[in-house]
């Protein structure tokens, strides 16, 4: 199994479409170039940023198998490979490893309720199926199934779990599993917060970073967070993580990955819309993206 260290902050990229609705792979490229130059610590294909919700199997493939090539070995690359079900979700993982991706992200099935012993099982099976790194993804708002942290502290006793992401917007949430994640005997568990907000509390609570949709506007900006922690520089990295608050703060405006890749087309960079029907940010919201990306802008925020 790959050796990987799960840290710092982790982009998952946006997915740039053509107005058909294609994967835009020139552009692709040039977003994996400028997340580079912007210090972020991995490259994340297919999360939620990067609508893996939406795309097909061959487009997932194609997305993984131009990062993997544009990053180079540079960088981690992480590959959402969570399915609905366990058969799928083995595959999706083999054809990841296949690509050459180092972290699999596996986010809880979703639609149908599942049992904390269901949930359990279905990480197991594919843990075992798979010879590579896991990093489990918590999103109950998305999918409607959460990991409780019991189920979490028996995960981390299988060897390749090997962190979490929680994208729940509750820190008790994270403290309690980065309790259970105790539990694991061989090797670290490294908790990741998903939600942008809690990075900074998560890295002093003993998280190791943060998978960070709005590194995809401010990759300097988030990857700073990480490395003014690692050099002991708190407040400064406090202050880094609250900057973004004013962006976060158009999510009301519409579908929280539909602002930040609206954002990002603001900015200049062409990557489209979100796949339809989860593309619509109303004229308000784009009036209130223009003030925050203007202000920031002015700020230096980049």
């Amino acid at each position: 199994m790959k050796s990987v260290e799960i840290k710092g902050i982790i982009t998952p990229i946006v997915t740039p479409m053509n107005a058909d609705e294609t994967v835009n792979v020139p552009e692709l490229r040039n977003q994996v170039k400028r997340q580079i130059d912007g210090g972020v610590h991995a490259i994340f294909c297919s999360g939620t940023n990067g609508e893996g919700y939406i795309l097909s199997g061959e487009e997932k493939k194609l997305v993984l198998q131009t990062v993997v090539e544009e990053v180079n070995g540079r960088l981690p690359v992480y590959a959402g490979t969570g399915c609905i079900s366990t058969k799928e979700t083995i595959e999706q993982s083999r054809l990841a490893r296949e690509i050459g991706a180092d972290v699999l992200s596996i986010i809880t099935p979703s639609f149908a309720a599942a049992s904390q012993e269901e949930l359990y099982a279905h990480y197991r099976t594919v843990a075992e199926a798979v010879d590579m790194p896991v990093v489990l993804y918590n999103i109950p708002a998305r999918t409607g199934n959460a990991l409780s942290p019991a189920t979490v502290g028996r995960l981390a006793e299988i060897d390749n779990i090997v962190g979490a992401k929680d994208s729940s917007g509750n820190f008790t949430n994270i403290l309690a599993y980065l309790e259970a994640g105790k539990s694991k005997k061989n090797g670290k568990f490294s908790m990741l917060s998903g939600n942008d907000q809690l990075i900074i509390w998560t890295l002093l609570a003993g998280g190791t970073g943060g998978i960070a949709g709005c590194a995809n506007v401010y990759p300097h900006t988030m990857a700073s967070i990480y490395d003014l922690f690692a050099a002991g520089r708190i407040e400064e990295a406090k202050a880094a993580n609250a900057s973004i608050q004013n962006l976060r703060s158009c999510f009301k405006y519409g579908n929280p990955n539909t602002i930040i890749k609206t954002a990002v087309e603001l900015l200049g960079y062409p990557v489209g819309k979100c796949r339809a029907p989860f593309n619509r940010v109303p004229d308000e919201g784009i009036e209130a993206l223009k003030k925050v990306l203007k202000e920031n802008a002015d700020k230096g925020m980049n």
